[in-house]
């Protein structure tokens, strides 16, 4: 069973504990055993979109609902957070349970996700709200910084789903034409098919959702402009 380091307090994170089992318990993963992460990544997971909800409204004070909510979607999404907890180096140090440790869980989007937001829980229990976000801020800043101001462009999913409804046309269809690869390298293929208009795309991705994103765009690229 791989272990996280007792010994490092929340060195990298920004956070030292004055609890370090709360540190401990957020980077083991139910695989491990009785004490995991699970009930710290629910408390975290709304903390995130706390977080980030209030991130938005205070920089963007002219933007309007639906661009806020696309905004906070695009920055919590599942490889997002991912993408966080590798600069954090949190898959070195999660306790895996000797199963996910042999399939690469410590790679993983989806467990990567989940033990950044179970540590942001254990930094709100350690020391509070205001402590929390002083410290998981600054780990948004990049790419809050990146998003474009007040307008995040809506994903191709989003895009054509909005077409169809607005002409009152059926809704697509996401068809997996293929999956390959090592658990933590998956590769997906995947077909939007469209009943009116008639058509059809295939899109590729590291996951099921980034395919069926780039199969809505291939299918919006072929939408007559009417």
């Amino acid at each position: 069973m791989a272990k996280a380091e007792p010994t490092a307090g929340g060195a990298g994170i920004g956070h030292v504990f004055t609890d370090p089992q709360l540190l401990a318990q957020a980077l083991t993963h139910r695989s491990a055993g009785a004490v995991h992460n699970e009930r710290l990544e629910f408390l975290g997971d709304s903390i995130v979109n706390l977080l980030i909800a209030e991130a938005l409204f205070q920089r963007w004070p002219k933007a309007d609902e639906g661009a806020l909510t696309r905004a906070r979607a695009e920055l919590v999404r599942e490889g997002s957070l991912a993408t966080l907890a590798r600069e954090l180096d949190l898959g070195a140090r999660l306790t895996l349970g000797p199963g996910e440790l042999k399939s690469g869980g410590h790679r993983r989007d989806s467990i990567l996700a989940d033990a950044l937001e179970a540590v942001v829980a254990a930094i709100y229990l350690d020391a509070g709200f205001e402590a929390c976000r002083a410290c998981v801020l600054p780990w948004f800043e990049s790419a809050l910084a990146a998003l474009p101001v007040g307008k995040p462009e809506k994903d191709p999913k989003t895009r054509l789903q909005e077409w169809l409804q607005g002409r009152q046309k059926a809704l697509p269809s996401y068809e997996l034409v293929s999956e390959s690869g090592e658990e933590h390298a998956r590769h997906f293929q995947v077909r939007c098919v469209l009943t009116d208009p008639v058509l059809s795309a295939e899109g590729e991705g590291g996951s099921r959702r980034a395919a069926e994103q780039a199969a809505a765009a291939a299918v919006i690229a072929q939408l007559p402009r009417k």
